[in-house]
């Protein structure tokens, strides 16, 4: 699994990367869809940290916060974020 060796600082880096490049009208779901995906690298990246490292308003982190609370779900549920 990815996740398992990478540092929140890096997969900040990345869902910086997948946010910048994503179409205008798109780039909330990849918001959403990257949280997800990282949700638990970033297990201790507060909203405020993560709106700040991404480049985000600091409204976003509700966003944040509530996409890493839906993640755990998705995981149990059986979603492989390694295929996201």
């Amino acid at each position: 699994m990815e996740d398992l060796i990478m540092t929140p600082a890096e997969a900040l880096k990345k869902i910086k990367v997948a946010i910048e490049t994503s179409p205008r009208n798109g780039y909330i779901a990849e918001l959403h869809v990257q949280v997800i995906k990282y949700a638990n690298v970033l297990e201790g990246v507060t909203g405020r940290e993560f709106c700040e490292a991404v480049g985000l308003t600091p409204a976003f982190g509700t966003e944040f916060a509530k996409m890493r609370k839906i993640a755990g779900r998705l995981i149990d549920a059986g979603l492989d974020v390694d295929r996201i």
